[in-house]
């Protein structure tokens, strides 16, 4: 039982209002992001709500949770499963009920011009629907994970910030369009009166989910990756993504974006480091421009027959060759916050995959 005050006399208030007065929604809860913002917001004895649709892997979100606690078990219960789709607005109106922020981390991330409607439909009409239910259901604070693929790279700076104006012509890829038009929907919600802050992560490395996104490339390098790159972006610990999304939440700051990087490196240096760090070979082929160029063709044939995506894309094969220097300052100043070190960040996820 917890006390208020009405009137200058003690009153008390049972615990479920309390839950009921502060009930958090995470969509993406069984991706990297989600699953580790899962554990730090149980760690404060939040009441927390997490959607997942019909079949999703929850034993890879209860693999997060072991390599923080012995108590994982019982941590990973209190979690509130919801089954819904961000896309079946039905569901989701459920998935709202009693609550009161939002940390909306779920996407579809493809650089793979076929599954450009697909893209659309998740990212852009998914966060629709999140921003209308915010909207309707008077959410106090939304946070979304967005991506530095929105944020504009300017080509008379040397660092890039949030300040330039996103130009489509310049990032006319899927993934970008449709994370761009889902931080449009964002904005609408703050315009609606929802406090909204939206977070720009670089290349997000953490323990968990060995099989995609980035924790595949642990375990590609683990399996004797020959190849790499010296194209330069920036990255970002997930414990630091999910640490700074909580802290903006807590915070007045409200209806601004964060671009989230702790380091901007090489391809070539992220790739020895992971390999060093698990006892295996480095990778000793350089792609250069050309054969990037060469290679997305041969893949892309290779990928009509096999009928699998293929490895290399026109944008993936581009992007590893760009040389872009992100700023972080924003948000260390707004928070003064401290990055963890990309070399100990590596020590630590090649340490737990080996484990």
């Amino acid at each position: 039982m917890h006390y208020s005050f009405l009137n200058g006399r003690q009153c008390k208030i049972p615990k479920h209002f309390l839950y009921f007065r502060f009930m958090i929604l995470v969509t993406g809860g069984t991706g990297l992001v989600g699953a580790h913002l899962l554990y730090h917001l149980l760690l404060e004895n939040d009441k927390v709500k997490a959607i997942h649709r019909k079949n999703s892997d929850l034993q890879s979100v209860k693999m997060v949770f072991s390599y923080y606690s012995e108590d994982f078990e019982t941590i990973f219960k209190r979690i509130e499963w919801v089954e819904a789709d961000i896309c079946d607005v039905y569901l989701l109106e459920k998935a709202f009920i009693n609550v009161t922020e939002v940390y909306h981390a779920a996407a579809l991330i493809s650089f793979d011009p076929k599954d450009y409607k697909l893209l659309r439909k998740v990212n852009i009409e998914g966060t629709s629907n999140i921003v209308n239910l915010c909207i309707d259901q008077k959410i106090k604070k939304l946070c979304f994970v967005s991506s530095i693929a929105t944020i504009e790279k300017a080509v008379n700076k040397t660092t890039i910030n949030e300040d330039e104006d996103w130009n489509l012509e310049n990032n006319n890829y899927g993934y970008a369009i449709t994370k761009y038009g889902a931080e449009m929907e964002v904005w609408r919600a703050s315009q609606e009166g929802v406090e909204v802050v939206i977070v720009n992560p670089g290349i997000i490395l953490g323990a968990g989910f060995w099989k995609k996104g980035p924790g595949e490339l642990f375990t590609k390098i683990n399996k004797g990756l020959k190849f790499y790159s010296e194209g330069i972006t920036g990255y970002i610990a997930v414990t630091d993504v999910v640490n700074i999304m909580i802290q903006l939440m807590k915070s007045s700051l409200k209806n601004e974006r964060y671009i989230l990087v702790s380091e901007n490196r090489s391809f070539k240096e992220v790739f020895f480091q992971i390999a060093d760090n698990l006892d295996k070979k480095r990778p000793s082929i350089l792609v250069t421009p050309f054969m990037s160029e060469i290679g997305w063709r041969l893949l892309k044939v290779v990928s009509i027959f096999t009928r699998r995506p293929p490895l290399l894309t026109s944008h993936s094969a581009k992007s590893i060759q760009n040389t872009y220097f992100y700023s972080s300052a924003k948000i260390k100043k707004a928070l003064n916050y401290e990055f963890e070190p990309i070399n100990q960040t590596i020590q630590k996820v090649c340490f737990l995959y080996k484990k």
